[in-house]
């Protein structure tokens, strides 16, 4: 009937009680099957254990760590050095895994890689506590084996961090010691280089323009001050020499002459006095100086007092008639020397400033190319000594780090759980293998009641023969018995239907 029309809740009731026996029969089978399978498969245990990353102990923001590589990166890379054969093959051997197989050492291994699983941790303390972790487990054959092997790896995942982080951080510092290295070399071969350009370009440096200037001004100040002071002790040579003219003629004018009657040797020493202290402050101060000034003004009265003096007779006439020089002619002729002496030294003077002042306007027309090439010696060493810096301050950093490490007061793993001995095998799974054999015996046993129900074409209600026939049923025999043996054949299905809607025909021609 099924397929053939719609059924109700009757017709599956009808089923159920006539065919329930083809549902039990298979679901009490398979769930047999499903118990007794699970005794074949070899069963498998897995421990696990929980493992918590501790982050840097000290501030970060006093000492940098040296590892900033993301921890899954990280793990990534432990990944390959755990499960490496170097690595396995020692735990393959200490715990003879897979042994009563009879397979080579790289199936072995493969095997071992292959029940080994890192994940991260779902730990709800984990979480809380804020510090990341992850979990390792292993499945294996035997509880205990599973238990001391997923020790075993988890103990060389800790060591293999301590080493990654110990080895990076003595990589980081010994690449920073040779990069300070060489930045100090190069930094002291700008240095030389600085240094030697210095030397050569003394008082030219961009520094010094200031100071040649102020120098170059106070030179040009004492070479006009020493050539006033030239000119005067020229003005005073040129005095002295008109004098001593004058005190000649009036010696030879008057041969006879009383030798008491000499010029007055105060004033003429004082006016010596003057010209020396006037020379010798001009040679330091210009002519405004307050002192100079005083001088000029003392020699000025000086010579003007001598000249409204009567003068004296200058000279006496020796035992054989030549003419003396008296004590003023000799005065004058000394002092003459000693203004030529003075003159002398002023043009010396006066040469060597000017050789001064070429020398410093040398200095100062220079400057501008010499501090071109000084700023571009010192921009390269600014930036050596700032790369310098930048690396000593990384290298104490790193190294600070490597301490950190060796401390373990860094980034480290900490075993959180144990590998736990399994209490009972995550695979097989008895009741889920009785659950899967009696959910397939039951979709078996409901799959043949339906294929069984849909071959059946039976009528055994009016409400069959109306959907077979679209007729109504005048009367209903009930079943009286088992059909004789000697029946002959049914014929096919839709032939019996079109027969029994022609004999009903008719039977009853006037009902439509």
């Amino acid at each position: 009937m099924l397929g053939h029309r719609p059924l109700n809740a009757d017709d599956y009731l009808t089923i159920l009680k006539k065919r329930w026996w083809l549902i039990v029969v298979p679901a009490f089978v398979f769930f047999i099957a499903g118990i007794v399978v699970t005794s074949f498969i070899p069963a498998q245990y897995v421990s696990k254990t929980t493992v918590q990353i501790d982050q840097q102990k000290v501030s970060s923001d006093l000492v940098k760590p040296a590892i900033t590589e993301d921890i899954n990166s990280r793990l990534a890379s432990m990944n390959e050095q755990i499960f490496s054969r170097s690595s396995l093959q020692p735990i393959v051997e200490k715990f003879g895994l897979y042994s009563t197989k009879r397979l080579s050492m790289d199936d072995r291994i493969a095997l071992v890689r292959k029940n080994i699983e890192i994940k991260e941790s779902s730990s709800g303390f984990a979480h809380s506590s804020g510090s990341p972790g992850f979990e390792i487990t292993f499945t294996a054959p035997d509880a205990h084996t599973a238990q001391m092997v997923c020790a075993e790896i988890t103990s060389q995942f800790t060591a293999a961090n301590l080493r990654a982080r110990e080895a990076s951080t003595e990589g980081t510092t010994d690449f920073l010691k040779e990069q300070l290295n060489n930045a100090k070399t190069t930094l002291d071969d700008q240095d030389a280089k600085l240094a030697a350009f210095q030397r050569q370009y003394f008082g030219m440096l961009p520094r010094d323009a200031a100071n040649n200037m102020n120098l170059l001004g106070s030179l040009n100040t004492q070479l006009e001050a020493a050539t006033q002071a030239l000119a005067r002790m020229e003005q005073d040579k040129s005095y002295m020499e008109a004098m001593l003219s004058q005190q000649v003629q009036q010696a030879q004018s008057a041969p006879v002459a009383s030798a008491t009657m000499l010029a007055p040797q105060t004033e003429e020493k004082q006016l010596q006095d003057l010209l020396t202290q006037q020379a010798e402050l001009s040679s330091h101060y210009t002519a405004d100086y307050p002192d100079v000034i005083a001088v000029n003004r003392k020699i000025a009265e000086l010579r003007k007092k001598m000249a409204q003096a009567p003068a004296p007779l200058p000279t006496a006439t020796g035992a054989a008639g030549k003419v003396v020089d008296n004590a003023a002619i000799q005065d004058l002729r000394a002092r003459i020397r000693g203004s030529d002496i003075a003159i002398q030294s002023k043009r010396a003077e006066q040469a060597q400033l000017n050789r001064q002042i070429r020398t410093y306007q040398g200095r100062v027309q220079s400057t501008p190319q010499v501090e071109e090439q000084f700023k571009q010696l010192t921009r390269d060493t600014q930036t050596l000594q700032e790369q310098y810096d930048s690396l000593l301050a990384k290298l104490n950093q790193s190294q600070m780090a490597a301490d950190l490490e060796h401390r373990q007061e860094g980034e480290t793993f900490r075993v959180l759980d144990e590998a736990n001995l399994p209490d009972g095998p995550t695979f097989p799974k008895r009741s889920v293998f009785a659950m899967g054999g009696f959910a397939l015996g039951l979709g078996l046993g409901l799959l043949l009641v339906a294929l069984l129900e849909y071959r059946d074409t039976a009528l055994r209600s009016e409400r069959d023969i109306w959907v077979f026939t679209q007729l109504p049923t005048l009367a209903v025999i009930a079943w009286s018995g088992e059909v004789a043996a000697a029946t002959p054949p049914k014929p096919s299905r839709l032939k019996r239907i079109f027969s029994r809607k022609k004999t009903l025909v008719e039977t009853y021609p006037n009902v439509s």
